[in-house]
């Protein structure tokens, strides 16, 4: 589905004290706007089209019932599919910014969100649900306007982005950086190294029960080429064929970032300032945002209600474990 555009033609204050001359939303709705709201706030290379990334879950009987709700999803700051991002032409030099595009915060991709729903009229959200650097953007609305959220659901996420986190990121913009086209003024540069990046993310996407569970080699008297490697080389150049390196990068960092408790004051009085109705969804294999993550905000997250989905499939379960999915935030919606 065709993202609709929103454009914001002032500047745009970003958290560091950057600022975008001007602003672009691509964003796709589902369901009649009299219903109530559920926004989705995408992960890190999805796009607006929940539909098309998050299989089976916009459609009758499911969480997000175009039937019963008016859904919202906005693409982020940074990314490669409509929203202002590096391939974005800077009207202050009539090219695109390329490697010049300026860090964004998990705060700043809320902000802009935050205008998209004013332009939209919508004053009250039902459900703010995200996983991932979904959750993150989820956490930071419901913290920043707590007024506006009824109920919030974080899934395979974190209040903040650990070390094991980030050295994974690191390594990824290590890779992209080794690639000597990057930093060149071309939306193709650094699509090698980009490749190898995702490659190493998939490490963490999927953990090793997956990769055993899947890419056995039949042959067993192998000694080379094996499947999994193809695996690997196939992942990176999917997403070569979808994304570009700079928003890659940048997005990395934004993740890197995240801390919903910075110049705020001790984490668990910032989760504990949070006053929508909490569901927190973890993944029993994430190797990225572990149990004991989600444990820590149910702590303190007033009310809140932690479930916990057994799964083989790592970070990435919450995009294979549909059904456990939705059975439980059925259940949440009561």
């Amino acid at each position: 589905m065709q993202p609709l555009l929103y454009r914001h033609n002032e500047s745009f204050l970003l958290e560091t004290g950057a600022t975008l001359p001007e602003l672009t939303i691509a964003y796709n709705t589902y369901g009649n706007p009299s219903n109530p709201v559920i926004w989705v706030c995408h992960a890190l290379t999805a796009n607006s089209d929940v539909a098309e990334w998050w299989p089976n879950t916009v459609a009758t009987g499911r969480f997000l019932d175009p039937e019963k709700y008016f859904i919202v999803c906005a693409n982020v700051l940074g990314s490669h599919y409509g929203t202002t991002g590096p391939l974005s032409i800077n009207p202050n030099i009539g090219s695109p910014y390329y490697n010049s595009f300026p860090l964004i915060t998990v705060r700043d991709m809320v902000k802009a969100h935050r205008l998209l729903a004013k332009y939209l009229g919508i004053e009250k959200i039902k459900t703010l649900i995200g996983s991932s650097l979904g959750g993150y953007q989820c956490l930071e609305w419901a913290i920043a306007n707590p007024e506006v959220v009824d109920e919030l659901v974080l899934i395979a996420t974190a209040s903040k982005t650990t070390p094991w986190i980030t050295a994974f990121n690191h390594t990824q913009r290590m890779a992209i950086e080794s690639d000597a086209t990057f930093g060149h003024p071309n939306r193709n540069a650094g699509a090698k190294g980009m490749a190898a990046a995702r490659a190493i993310a998939l490490l963490s996407y999927r953990g090793p029960v997956a990769y055993n569970r899947t890419q056995e080699d039949p042959d067993d008297s192998k000694m080379e080429n094996h499947r999994v490697c193809s695996y690997q080389e196939h992942q990176g150049e999917k997403l070569v064929k979808r994304f570009n390196a700079y928003s890659y990068y940048r997005l990395t960092q934004t993740l890197d970032a995240h801390n919903v408790s910075r110049n705020r004051g001790k984490m668990e009085n910032v989760l504990s300032s949070i006053t929508a109705r909490t569901l927190l969804v973890a993944i029993s294999s994430d190797l990225l945002f572990p149990v004991g993550e989600h444990e820590l905000m149910a702590k303190h997250i007033h009310g809140s209600t932690l479930r916990v989905i057994d799964s083989d499939f790592a970070h990435d379960g919450f995009l294979v474990e549909s059904d456990k999915l939705n059975d439980i935030i059925l259940e949440f919606y009561g």
